[in-house]
């Protein structure tokens, strides 16, 4: 008896293909997705491209950001575009040592770097202001000297700090022979004269200084060989205020559970073909076109009210900054929550049962999710992956609400987002509406 429940059962998922993609394709996918994030973070510098604005221009400024192209990991951009006259990701030209070579233009400023990484063309930015290598010890914190600023976009953890930990690591060997006699300087001031043997010898006086200090030196004593000074200045918080992060969990989980909700409530479509109810609807006057149009918009709605209440609960419970971006959140959620209707309707209209519509539903918006960034940022994934994800629904609508609520872009400047859900909403509605001649004969 209990083999033929087994074969029973063999040949029930041998049947469901929904059932066999949830049991074997999903987990793979997820796993794939996951690994590929986070089991690669150590290769993540492979990713960064660095603009750089020199307004030093002294000799070991040069040498410094000649060692930054030098780096594997970085893609160094000095320049504008000479074309364009604009920095962009793509613009810019390589220095001596990297891999790509560009069109050479004017050097670059600190507002052209803030602006890059303001409008989301670049992660961080670096700043080498005028004045921060002079001096007998370049590498003592002295807190007259100008600092190195990297400019950041902190919505990304990674970057900034992989850029920091090699701009200090090329700040000790752009330029091994200043850094000889800064160091000796030190060991003067903080370990007494030197012998012949510690002066032609880094590790030496390294050693020595570590003994100095066990020894009894003080820890301010020690405390002022710290490399060059960085200071990290998150651009999207002009001042210092805190702007929460909230916005990002908002518009990700809102817009994935705003998904799986208007995919629910089309599968209403499904159950009056059970009842007969379709095909007396269909029958009257309004016509599939008709029921179509009045389901899409009922879900729109009720999409919509669903971020609104979402975001409502981000203002009152964690202070996310609704009220200054109303506008913009306005625009993106009707934009949204139209194009998600119409991919709900699809669905449905593509399924012949509410089971197969509920797994259908589960491996599209999961798959989706992970891949548009809902479930983690973008940012955090290869190259590859994250121009995969713009061929997905949630990128887009993360990107515009990101460009609401976190780089407070004016609504002129969601055109691409909205353009590109507007194509997606005109063809799932016309895929539902082909799809759905199947019922116009019931």
């Amino acid at each position: 008896m209990i083999g033929t429940f087994l074969r029973i059962g063999l040949i029930n998922l041998r049947r469901d293909r929904v059932a066999q993609a949830l049991t074997f394709l999903l987990p793979i996918m997820f796993f794939s997705i996951f690994a590929s994030v986070f089991g690669n973070q150590r290769n993540a510098t492979s990713r960064i491209s660095v603009p750089v604005a020199d307004e030093d221009q002294s000799e070991y400024s040069r040498k410094l950001v000649k060692a930054l192209a030098a780096e594997g990991g970085l893609r160094v951009v000095t320049t504008k575009d000479r074309n364009a006259g604009t920095l962009s990701a793509a613009g810019g030209v390589r220095l001596e040592g990297s891999k790509d070579a560009g069109p050479e233009g004017p050097p670059l400023t600190r507002s052209d770097i803030e602006t890059a990484v303001k409008n989301g063309a670049y992660s961080v930015g670096i700043v080498l202001p005028k004045g921060f290598s002079e001096g007998r010890n370049i590498f003592q914190n002295d807190p007259a000297r100008p600092k190195i600023q990297v400019l950041a976009d902190v919505s990304d953890p990674i970057a900034p700090q992989m850029v920091m930990g090699l701009l200090q690591k090329v700040s000790f060997t752009a330029a091994p022979d200043m850094l000889a006699v800064d160091g000796m300087g030190m060991l003067e001031k903080y370990g007494g004269p030197l012998t012949p043997q510690q002066k032609q010898s880094m590790d030496s006086w390294q050693k020595l200084l570590a003994d100095q200090t066990a020894a009894g030196k003080t820890a301010k004593d020690a405390e002022g060989f710290v490399g060059v000074p960085i200071e990290l200045v998150n651009v999207m918080q002009p001042g210092g205020d805190s702007k929460p992060t909230v916005s990002f969990y908002a518009a990700g989980i809102g817009v994935m559970f705003l998904l799986f909700s208007v995919t629910g409530a089309s599968g209403t479509l499904l159950e009056e073909v059970d009842s007969g109810t379709l095909g007396r609807l269909v029958g009257s006057r309004a016509g599939m076109t008709g029921v179509l149009a009045g389901k899409w918009l009922f879900t729109a709605l009720t999409g919509m009210a669903q971020l609104t209440v979402m975001f409502i609960w981000g203002a009152v419970a964690f202070g996310l900054p609704l009220m200054s971006h109303l506008p913009g959140f306005a625009v993106m959620t009707v934009f949204t929550a139209a194009a998600a209707s119409g991919f709900g309707l699809l669905l449905a209209t593509l399924s012949k049962t509410r089971a197969q519509l509920s797994g259908l539903s589960t491996i599209i918006i999961l798959a989706m999710s992970a891949v548009g960034g809902s479930m983690f940022p973008r940012f955090l994934m290869s190259e590859g992956m994250q121009k995969m994800g713009l061929a997905t629904f949630n990128a887009w609508a993360l990107d515009g609400y990101i460009k609401v609520f976190w780089r407070e872009a004016p609504i002129i400047d969601l055109w691409p987002q909205l353009l590109v859900l507007t194509g997606l909403c005109v063809a799932f509605l016309t895929g539902a509406r082909m799809a759905a001649r199947k019922w116009e004969t019931l």
